[in-house]
Order: structure tokens, then sequence, then C-alpha cells
């Protein structure tokens, strides 16, 4: 199976910095977004170390000899350990940082998903799209418990509580989703700068209407023109025979 990568990001309308962070690694098939939280510039450190710390994992000759379930949870445990223990022992000015992160390794005729957070992965399967991650967030919890509905949340104004992140505790456990992968199926992963602002139709209309190195480009420009009020990042992957 082959398939090609495409990302973007960008920090938005209104922000200084971009605290979002993200890989693409063909070699390793692993691709990454991450979303940085925290004061000063502990969003963009921790978004940073939490890619980096994945990447290091992947590559360590030991990897041949576990399985991507055992890689993936490796990746989020050390990076949370990592995160937490610079903002207590060599940072304490970026006390509290955090970051979520998505990240997709592609194994044989499989594709493994981590997720910690409110960072996304969808499938998409013309003509129609998935969210195949779950949402650690306090509207997505209060949406299963039945405290919420779907009309409420999309009335609300404001930034969406997280209640699992990488790095703000030290320690956290992925979600993980195993998929075997099919051809012209597409994979975006993206930060809450697009699903905030962008829903879920809209993404889909602008797959359904491009192709996929244009759609990375067209879902960045809708989230700013809907108003871009956090970084943003799109990556998407391609599989065909």
């Amino acid at each position: 199976m082959k398939f090609d990568s495409w990302y973007l990001t960008d920090k938005g309308l209104r922000r200084d910095s971009n605290q979002d962070a993200c890989l693409i690694n063909k070699d390793l098939g692993l691709f990454i977004v991450a979303d940085g939280m925290g004061g000063h510039s502990g969003g963009e450190v921790a978004s940073s170390m939490a890619v980096e710390t994945v990447e290091e994992i992947m590559l360590h000759p030991d990897a041949r000899s576990k399985s991507p379930r055992e890689l993936i949870l490796q990746s989020y445990e050390e990076a949370s350990r990592r995160i937490y223990d610079t903002a207590a022992n060599e940072r304490p000015e970026l006390a509290g940082m955090g970051t979520t992160m998505v990240m997709a390794y592609v194994s044989g005729k499989h594709l493994y998903v981590g997720n910690v957070g409110d960072s996304r992965c969808y499938l998409f399967k013309k003509p129609y799209l998935w969210q195949i991650t779950d949402d650690h967030s306090l509207i997505n919890e209060q949406l299963r418990a039945g405290v919420m509905t779907e009309d409420q949340v999309r009335q609300m104004v404001g930034r969406n509580v997280i209640t699992r992140s990488v790095g703000y505790e030290r320690e956290v456990y992925p979600d993980i989703i195993e998929r075997e992968i099919f051809p012209g199926e597409i994979f975006l992963m993206c930060s809450d700068g697009l699903s905030s602002l962008v829903d879920d139709q809209k993404i889909s209309d602008i797959l359904n209407q491009n192709t996929p190195d244009k759609a990375v480009k067209a879902c960045v420009e809708q989230a700013l023109a809907n108003g871009g009020d956090d970084n943003v990042t799109v990556m998407l992957l391609h599989f065909y025979e």
C-alpha cells in the first residue's frame, strides 16, 4: 500500500506564536499533531518535547522488537514524564504545561492511532467523514453523559476544557485505535484550531470538493475565515494501491 502525506500549520489571526507541533516521517510511517498548552512558552515547549520524544522512541533499535501498541503506549508515557519532570525540576516557570497529541503509525496494512486530548483524527472515504478519536474534554464528557446536547454545544462560546493531556500530570494513558487500511482512504489529523471553528460537515465538503493536497490548504483557510482565533494544524494521509 502506498501513501502520500501533506500538512500545513498556521499561528492563526489572534496568537503571537504557534504552539502546535507536528511531524511527518514517512520512513518510519509516523505522523503526529500536538497542540501545546501553558503560559509563557510552555505550550510550545511541551508540544515540541512530545513530538521529539515519540520520534526518538520509534528510531531506537529496540523499537523493532515491540508491537505498535507497545510503542505508542511507551511514547505517550515517556513524553508525559519528560514534560512533567522538566517543569517540576528544571523550568518551574513552565509549571502546568502540557499538550494534546494525536499520532498515526503505519505498520504493514494497518494504521495505529494514539490520542490524548482534543486534537483529532478523522477517516474520510468518499463521500463520508467519521471522527475516529474521542475528545478528552469536558464538553465531550457532558455529551456522553447526556448533560448537554449537540445543539447546546454548537451554541457555546469559549474554550473547551481538556480532561487529559500529555505532561500536565506525570502519568497518562492514551487511547489506541487499530484499523486495517484500504485503498482510497484518507486520514485527516488536526489540532482543535480546525475542529473548533470548522464543523465536520464543512470538513467533509472540503475533502469531497478538493484533491488531498489542496484540501489541507482549504481546511486551514476555512479556519482562518471563521475567525482564526487559535493556532491551526492540518495533516492528511492518502492511501492508494
